[in-house]
């Protein structure tokens, strides 16, 4: 069995191979980027990096999927780094893998059906938006407060709208240029031209605007000072090489803080939203495969849960699925795993004998990359396709944004939760059943599922039956009823010899006919 495995990995190294070197070059800036937004250094996201790369990708059941630090989660990290520091957040993620083991065994992977897809698109959307405007100061490199600008705080969106316009009046001049002209070459390398492009197609955008980055802010040092970046807005990871000096600068969580509610908190959240980007990427990743596989999602929960709980142990941010990464790996030619090992692989070598190199990055890149990541995830068209499927999609999908835009994601995504599920009962409530009259005939036909909540309205329909009439009551098309309703049409069936009403049943099993009753 294991040379079999072995034969069939062996057999697409020619395309695993290069693909995994392109998900390296992609992922590396986002690694660093989303680690920035997150308030955590930069270190960590590289770490949850390789993490994703060498133990995910061994334990998914997904050939293709490829895990990572996600934007998605940011929000969540950066309030717990403001709140419990480094130590608190990574102690939070370790707890959050052990969650998520606990759910793939608990076989939640279903988990992902019950979260109604309006209300999941608002996150997101509402994510990105918050993406954006703390990203923006950086983006032209806003001094006041250089460290903690780069945080990405919950719990401080509305300040986030002055800090904006504050940033606005303070630019950069270097920084700006650096954040346009990346944007610029990022859009670009979304065109077809490129991607009809033999050549160009296989370079990553995110790369190109790092290496104009750099090439621009060493030019500028030495011939137009005045343009060039300063210090605290480029890359800060430790000064690393070899295997010794790169276990020296592993952190660990604090483990003092065990006792602290706010931490498992957290960790649930970044255990269920974590879960949930992970789930609704492999679905995607399962669509997008040429193969068609299909991944086990309750196995993808448990690798996901290993990583994480490692991820935190070792330093690192916590880990999703990420669809970004995962559609550049199909892009890019992957058959296997092997692509998405190759990429941890390389992501581990270069903080172990690159750092300095990368530390020349501008951040002003980084912003370009989460900017334009933040525009996709809350995207104009994204909002009119909502609209247009009717106020019963917009209005969850809506109310979610505002919410998670004015609290914060976890109180945002339960008002989510509870506009989204007001529409399905409110729906259930107006398509539970039908009342059809000719005359004084009337035929009272149940529709799927009939709940307690319809009993109301039930009630008021049958009061409203006239006198000496005949009436059907249609059970064919239910598959539950309430026994809550069936003691309103048994009530409502005792009552009816009062007024010569004749009831007849068509296929209600468990109602018994009455003497007034014709029996189908």
């Amino acid at each position: 069995m294991l040379r079999k495995h072995l034969d069939y990995y062996m057999r697409y190294l020619d395309h695993d191979i290069p693909a995994g070197i392109v998900v390296f070059l992609v992922a590396l800036p986002l690694c660093l980027g989303i680690a920035v937004a997150s308030g955590a250094p930069p270190f960590s996201g590289v770490i949850a990096g390789i993490v994703g790369g060498l133990v995910i990708s061994v334990v998914s059941g997904s050939q293709l999927s490829v895990s990572g630090p996600a934007a998605g989660l940011t929000v969540i990290v950066a309030a717990a780094v403001d709140k419990h520091g480094l130590g608190g957040m990574l102690l939070a993620v370790a707890l959050a893998g052990l969650i998520q083991i606990g759910m793939g065994y608990a076989r939640a992977g279903v988990i992902g059906a019950y979260f109604p897809s309006a209300v999941i698109k608002g996150m997101l959307a509402a994510i990105g938006l918050i993406l954006i405007m703390k990203q923006l100061p950086h983006a032209v490199g806003y001094d006041a407060d250089a460290e903690s600008d780069l945080s990405f705080l919950e719990d401080d969106n509305n300040a986030t709208f002055s800090f904006v316009w504050s940033s606005m009046s303070s630019i950069s001049p270097g920084a700006t240029i650096v954040a346009l002209a990346s944007l610029a070459i990022l859009l670009f390398w979304e065109t077809e031209r490129v991607k009809e492009n033999r050549f160009l197609s296989l370079v990553p955008g995110p790369l190109v605007a790092v290496v104009f980055g750099v090439l621009f802010n060493v030019l500028a040092q030495s011939l137009a000072p005045a343009l060039g970046i300063a210090p605290q807005h480029l890359v800060t990871l430790p000064q690393i090489f070899g295997p010794m000096q790169f276990a020296a600068e592993i952190r660990f969580p604090d483990f003092g803080l065990l006792t602290n509610y706010h931490i498992y908190v957290t960790a649930a959240t970044l255990a269920l939203v974590g879960s949930l980007e992970t789930l609704l990427s492999l679905e995607a990743v399962d669509k997008l495969d040429p193969l068609k596989r299909t991944a086990p999602t309750n196995q993808e929960l448990k690798a996901q849960g290993v990583g994480n709980f490692i991820s935190g142990m070792m330093g690192g941010l916590p880990i999703t699925a990420v669809i970004v990464r995962s559609s550049a790996n199909i892009n890019a030619g992957a058959h296997t795993k092997v692509a998405c090992i190759v990429h941890g692989v390389l992501l581990l070598l270069s903080v172990m004998f690159l750092a300095a190199v990368l530390n020349m990055i501008p951040l002003a890149c980084l912003a370009a990359v989460l900017l334009l990541t933040g525009y996709k995830l809350a995207k104009p068209k994204l909002v009119i396709e909502q609209f247009e499927k009717g106020f019963a999609q917009f209005a969850p999908f809506a109310v979610t944004i505002a919410a998670i835009l004015l609290t914060d994601l976890l109180k945002g995504m339960a008002i989510g939760m509870a506009v989204g599920l007001f529409f399905v009962l409110y729906g259930n409530y107006h398509s539970a059943f039908t009342l059809t009259r000719d005359n004084k005939n009337y035929l009272l036909r149940l529709q799927k599922d009939v709940s307690f909540l319809n009993r109301a309205p039930l009630r008021n329909l049958l009061a409203d039956i006239e006198e000496d009439s005949y009436v059907v009551i249609d059970g064919t098309r239910a598959t539950f009823i309430d026994h809550d309703i069936m003691e309103t049409l048994e009530d409502f069936m005792k009552a009816a010899g009062d007024n010569n009403i004749r009831v007849e049943l068509k296929n209600v099993r468990g109602l018994a006919p009455a003497p007034v009753m014709v029996a189908a």
